[in-house]
């Protein structure tokens, strides 16, 4: 075996096992086998007509092993305004029994650099715009006089598009309702480079459980697109320490400079 494939298999073998003891430090002990061997399987209702009320069709979405996603129900390249007409006044899961707006997307439809949150909260459902309560500002605060960059240059969005009750963290079966939604957002603005937001949106984009204090930082790559886990901007109020402010200032400054080829 030549060097060059030698070293390609132990960098492999490397990730494997880094990726097992994560999920071993998770408390994951087995893996359920489906169409293939060492897949996670898990189904959503989810009909991509705009809904208003009455059951959805059953779509398998297959989480897979690291950096694998469901396969994209878009084409090639949707528009924001098609993803939003199809997403509809959506009842698809629980949570739009107590929401007061569904909070779609924000920003330019052409971004480089695209933010992927958790979901909305008080001040978004009132709004309708994610990320415009007091973790929004700093989140502005952080692209804008960290970044120097504006707001509405970058596309900013969540794992769900309904406010979870009490701000609690989304359930597993209303993130994979809403994930279609998510991939049609990414594949109608296709950023160079998706920032994810704290563990919920990290562990959705990755298909994985993981442990953002472990992954932030750490360059991985959903379809394509380089991504970047770091802390969410709530976590940095409520721990609003010197160490946890260079963390995230770190991983946007890598994250701005390889939106810009650098």
């Amino acid at each position: 075996m030549d060097r060059q494939v030698s070293g390609e298999l132990g960098r492999v073998v490397a990730a494997a096992r880094a990726w097992l003891e994560e999920l071993h430090e998770e408390g994951v002990e087995t893996l359920q086998g489906g169409a293939r061997e060492g897949t996670i399987r898990t189904t959503a209702s989810l009909s991509l007509e705009p809904q208003r009320g009455g059951p959805a069709p059953a779509v398998d979405l297959q989480l897979g092993l690291p950096g694998a996603a469901p396969t994209s129900p878009w084409g090639e390249r949707p528009t924001l305004e098609a993803v939003r007409e199809a997403l509809g006044e959506c009842t698809r899961c629980r949570l739009s029994e107590r929401r007061t707006r569904i909070v779609f997307g924000d920003g330019n439809p052409d971004a480089d650099l695209m933010f992927v949150g958790e979901g909305p909260g008080a001040e978004e459902d009132r709004r309708g715009l994610p990320f415009v309560g007091r973790a929004g500002e700093l989140l502005t605060s952080m692209i804008e006089k960290g970044m120097g960059i504006s707001r509405s240059e970058v596309y900013i969005c969540n794992i769900v598009k309904c406010r979870p009750p009490e701000n609690r963290t989304p359930q597993a079966d209303e993130a994979a309702t809403c994930r279609p939604f998510l991939d049609g957002q990414i594949a109608a603005v296709r950023p160079r480079v998706i920032v994810a937001l704290g563990k919920p949106a990290a562990s959705l984009l990755l298909g994985r459980d993981v442990s953002i204090t472990r992954i932030r930082g750490i360059w991985h790559d959903y379809r394509g697109i380089p991504l970047m886990p770091t802390f969410h901007p709530a976590f940095v109020l409520r721990q609003y320490t010197p160490e946890n402010r260079r963390a995230v200032w770190s991983d946007l400054k890598a994250a701005l400079a390889r939106a810009r080829g650098q």
